[in-house]
């Protein structure tokens, strides 16, 4: 099937007859619709208070490519995902998958969001075997999210502990 796209996107005929701007000619050719649907509409941009017992946040890179990916988590008292929220600077499928994962976490328990593969964030935006990368940061960012939301729990716990002796 993807052949047969860049064969109508690629064929003399359909540049002959009509020419697609870069952009256009990217989004119908390159990236599947969720990934573009995902990219001009990202979900939950925006970060939370880093500070916050009941933030965590991971930042994530892949220097091969330049992504950079911040991805925070806000959890109730029953430990339970409320909020996601993600900073990403890279290319559209990087951006997708961001947008797609914190979609996943919100209303997850800590151990189900931890459960979430980059297999599954690949499937699900479509993405080519030269993108997986992207999928890899974000299932990355979730788990260093949930670490420092974990490290920032058992600091408190610790202080608790000081202050009672």
């Amino acid at each position: 099937m993807a052949g047969t796209v860049v064969q109508k996107c690629l064929s003399p005929l359909s540049l002959i007859t009509r020419r697609l701007s870069t952009p256009e000619f990217i989004t119908q050719c390159c990236y599947h619709k969720k990934v573009v649907d995902h990219y001009e509409n990202p979900r939950n941009v925006g970060s939370l208070d880093k500070n916050s017992k009941k933030v965590g946040t991971g930042l994530v890179g892949a220097p091969a490519c330049g992504d950079v990916m911040k991805l925070q988590i806000e959890v109730d008292d029953q430990g339970k995902i409320v909020e996601a929220r993600f900073k990403t600077f890279g290319c559209g499928s990087a951006i997708a998958s961001s947008s797609l994962a914190t979609e996943w976490v919100k209303g997850k328990t800590l151990d189900e969001a931890l459960e979430i593969k980059n297999t599954d964030i690949a499937k699900e935006l479509s993405l080519p075997p030269v993108k997986l990368h992207c999928s890899m940061l974000a299932e990355d960012a979730i788990k260093a999210a949930l670490a420092d939301y974990r490290l920032k729990q058992h600091d408190d716990q610790q202080e608790a502990v000081r202050a009672s002796n």
